[in-house]
């Protein structure tokens, strides 16, 4: 797993226990830890995207 995708999956995971949380006392603003998690797994995946791509292509060309 490439390094920034990992730690873009902490920040993923921490953004949805802050989230809960801030629902949990009532704070609306837990809107916002919502919204930077959605954020966050869009660049976990493509950072993972990014590196299947790299290794196919890769492999490819070790292949010819």
């Amino acid at each position: 797993m490439p390094r920034n995708a990992l730690y873009a999956t902490i920040v993923l995971v921490l953004a949805v226990i802050a989230a809960v949380v801030s629902f949990i006392q009532g704070n609306w603003l837990g809107v916002v830890w919502v919204l930077m998690a959605g954020v966050s797994s869009n660049i976990a995946w493509y950072y993972l995207r990014r590196d299947r791509a790299a290794r196919a292509e890769q492999a490819q060309a070790q292949a010819q």
